[in-house]
C-alpha cells in the first residue's frame, strides 16, 4: 500500500494529530523516522517555516529543509507558497529557543527524498495513483504525487472531450486519480486522468433514445449548441 501520500490527506489522520501535538510524540516519530504533516503558518525573515505543533512546542523547517531538488538554492517562491498550507515532514532534531521553549526541527526535504526513492522511482506507465490538484494554467494542472512532488497532468489528458481550460473540469485542491503515462530522462512523472473516465462510446452507452438529462452549454455555433 502507498504510504506517500499527496499533502494534505495525512493531517486529517488520528495518529498524525497525537505525533504532532507533543514532545513524546514527536520524538516517537523522529526515532522511527515516521513522515507527519501539519500546517505552515508564517515564513520568517531568514525564510524558515514554522509550523504549527500546537502550544507545547514549536516546529521550525530551516529554508534548506523545505524541498528536495538536485538545483543548488531553493527559490524563495517555493517556500512562501507553503504558508498556510499543510506540509510533511520529518522530525530531524530538537533544541530550545532563547525563552527556554522547546523547538522541533523538521525536514520537508528528507520526506520527499524518501518518497522519491520509495515510491516514485517504483511507478510504471499504468499505475494508477491519487493525486492533487496543486496549480492550475492554460496548458494544464500541476498535481502532487506524493509529499509535495509535483507531476504535470496537461489540458488533453483531463477529459475525454475538448475543453478550453483546466477549470472546466478540475479544481486547485481537487483529490482524483490519476494513471502514470511515463516518466523522462530527469525522472520526472506524467500522469493523465483521461484513461480512467471511459471512451466516447462507454459513454454514450449509458444513455437511450427518449431518456431526459441535464446538461452543460459548452459552445454556441450558428447551426447548433454543443451540450456536455
Amino acid at each position: 500500500m502507498n504510504q506517500y501520500k499527496p499533502e494534505g490527506i495525512l493531517i486529517t489522520n488520528t495518529k498524525n494529530y497525537e505525533l504532532t501535538k507533543n514532545f513524546e510524540g514527536l520524538k516517537y516519530a523522529m526515532e522511527r523516522q515516521l513522515i507527519l504533516e501539519a500546517t505552515v503558518v508564517m515564513c520568517d525573515h531568514q525564510f524558515n517555516l514554522l509550523v504549527d505543533l500546537g502550544s507545547e512546542i514549536k516546529g521550525i523547517i530551516p529554508k534548506n529543509e523545505v524541498v528536495y531538488t538536485s538545483s543548488a538554492e531553493v527559490k524563495d517562491i517555493a517556500i512562501l507558497t507553503r504558508v498556510g498550507k499543510s506540509v510533511c515532514f520529518k522530525v530531524i532534531g530538537f533544541s530550545h529557543d532563547v525563552n527556554g521553549k522547546k523547538i522541533a526541527i523538521l525536514s520537508r526535504r528528507s520526506a520527499q527524498k524518501e518518497c522519491i526513492e520509495n515510491y516514485v522511482t517504483t511507478l510504471v506507465p499504468g499505475d494508477i495513483i491519487p493525486v492533487r490538484i496543486t496549480h492550475i494554467e492554460n496548458f494544464g494542472a500541476f498535481v502532487d504525487i506524493g509529499c509535495g512532488i509535483t507531476s504535470l497532468l496537461s489540458i488533453d489528458t483531463i477529459s475525454i472531450s475538448r475543453i478550453s481550460h483546466p477549470s472546466a473540469r478540475i479544481s486547485v485542491g481537487d483529490f482524483i486519480y490519476t494513471v502514470v503515462k511515463g516518466k523522462d530522462e530527469l525522472g520526472r512523472v506524467f500522469v493523465s486522468e483521461r484513461e480512467l473516465l471511459g471512451t466516447w462510446e462507454q459513454n454514450a452507452a449509458l444513455f437511450k433514445v427518449g431518456e431526459t438529462v441535464t446538461g452543460v452549454i459548452r459552445t454556441v455555433e450558428s447551426y447548433g449548441v454543443f451540450v456536455e
